[in-house]
């Protein structure tokens, strides 16, 4: 079943053309990279999805809905999530209420009921010792703090926006098993952003190329990374 859905997608920020007519869909229990160089547009088609920003043309469905011009918190609410490359902790507040934030104001839940699905969350996650201040977590935790207070929006479509940066190889491995774990239980569409090929190599079912806006190739990554558009614009000789 399809989830979302672009059609001719299009972003002009004055006269920069950020998004140029993008059209994909992304079905559930589908893991999908979304990859391209810096400043090919992958944040701002996010931003998009998500309702940060509206589009200049195009449209935006999702499960047969128009939320084009659906705002963001209304999106999140009807079950569209993402996190943020550059993470910020709500400081003042211990992992748990952090957690808890998705669930409260996403979805309206109680403060006794918001704490039940944060602590759930977590231990799905392998979050423990919940009451710490996020200062003192690891950037793994804070990487699986994030996802979890997505997930506590209860979404059916998840973007992670560079979600992986900054782990070693270790911990980029927990996170991909974990990925595919939330992707195949809850039957969530996924959209990952990424740069790290091995990731998208190892993480996708199938994989969308941006370059200036503009989707230019799309398919599973062994296709992909062959495609001679894809590789002069982006992988270069060590594509595979």
């Amino acid at each position: 079943m399809i989830k979302l859905r672009t059609t001719n997608l299009t972003k002009r920020f004055m006269g920069l053309v950020a998004v140029n007519n993008v059209s994909f869909s992304m079905e559930e229990g589908e893991i999908l990279g979304i990859i391209g160089p810096n400043g090919a547009g992958k944040t701002t088609f996010i931003n998009l999805i998500s309702g940060i920003i509206m589009p200049s043309e195009g449209r935006i469905e999702y499960k047969g809905q128009d939320i084009t011009w659906m705002p963001a918190h209304e999106r999140a609410r009807i079950g569209i999530a993402r996190t943020y490359q550059l993470i910020h902790p709500l400081e003042n507040l211990t992992l748990i209420e952090n957690v808890m934030v998705g669930s409260i104001f996403a979805r309206g839940h109680s403060l006794k009921e918001g704490r039940r699905r944060a602590e759930n969350l977590c231990h799905e996650l392998g979050l423990t010792d919940l009451e710490r201040d996020t200062s003192r977590l690891t950037i793994l935790e804070v990487k699986k703090m994030e996802i979890a207070r997505a997930l506590a929006n209860e979404p059916e479509v998840l973007f992670l926006d560079e979600v992986m940066a900054g782990l070693n190889s270790d911990e980029t491995k927990e996170l991909i098993a974990m990925v595919q774990k939330i992707a195949r239980e809850k039957n969530l569409a996924v959209g990952v952003v990424e740069h790290v090929m091995g990731v998208i190599r190892e993480l996708t079912h199938r994989v969308i190329v941006l370059e200036a806006g503009e989707l230019i190739a799309e398919g599973k990554y062994e296709e992909v990374s062959r495609n001679p558009r894809v590789i002069e614009a982006y992988l270069g000789g060590g594509a595979a």
